[in-house]
């Protein structure tokens, strides 16, 4: 039960942090307007960071199905418990987005702007393509996963599945490469969780100026990772 408890722990601190800075830039009468790009990535680098660190000694710190599927995949982590991660990982999202939304109460309720509300929770497309962003989206998960496979350490129930603490640094820099290259077509979601839990958060709760939750897109932070992630796993049991 540890590992799903640590995996909601380690979600929810990634997308308060993750997201949290994602409202500091966009949200009406923050003190972040001026953070940019640059802010977003190391900001999604600090939020790895920290959820890694938390959760790696306990889960591993998959935090991200793709992740999860991709070890899956490659051998390094057993099927049956897949389900209840991915279960607590969405979990955890929607935590640690309310936890965003009680921070920044007083911004949301100042904000207009329904598409800087929906940022806060989910991503979107600079150019809107379904194609092209499942493409995208998956170029950014294989970079992920690809690189946890070669960073991850330790085990769980004799799987090696784990990021240990001392890798959450380096894990940390992946992140932030990844949003730094290729992150501003799509916003680099690479984590279906980090998504879906949120937009549905979004649909749920009573926001000033909500608008649509955008569920036309929803699919593609969804499928897109997983397909990278399921290539970066297929890719690293080829090679000797």
């Amino acid at each position: 039960m540890n590992i799903y408890i640590f995996e909601v722990i380690g979600t929810g601190m990634l997308m308060l942090i993750g997201n949290g800075i994602v409202a500091n830039l966009v949200l009406k009468g923050t003190k972040g307007p001026d953070l940019g790009w640059v802010g977003i990535s190391l900001g999604w680098g600090i939020a790895v960071f920290i959820g890694v660190f938390i959760s790696a000694d306990i889960s591993g710190a998959h935090l991200n199905p793709a992740v999860t599927i991709g070890l899956a995949a490659a051998g390094k982590f057993s099927w049956s418990l897949v389900p209840g991660y991915i279960l607590a990982q969405i979990l955890g999202a929607m935590i640690g987005n309310i936890l965003v939304w009680l921070a920044y109460k007083k911004q949301y309720d100042a904000t207009e702007d329904s598409a800087a509300i929906l940022a806060t929770f989910s991503t979107a497309p600079a150019i809107r393509d379904p194609f092209w962003n499942v493409i995208t989206e998956a170029i950014g998960a294989f970079c992920l996963v690809f690189g946890v496979f070669y960073i991850a350490s330790g085990s769980i129930d004799g799987e090696t599945i784990s990021l240990g603490a001392i890798d959450a640094l380096p894990v940390a820099l992946l992140i932030m490469g990844i949003g730094f290259g290729i992150g501003g077509p799509t916003g680099y979601a690479i984590n279906p969780a980090r998504d879906f839990g949120p937009r549905l958060l979004h649909a749920i709760l009573p926001l000033k100026s909500k608008g649509t939750s955008d569920w036309s897109y929803a699919w593609i932070p969804i499928l897109g990772p997983i397909i990278g992630a399921l290539l970066a796993a297929g890719v690293f049991v080829l090679i000797p």
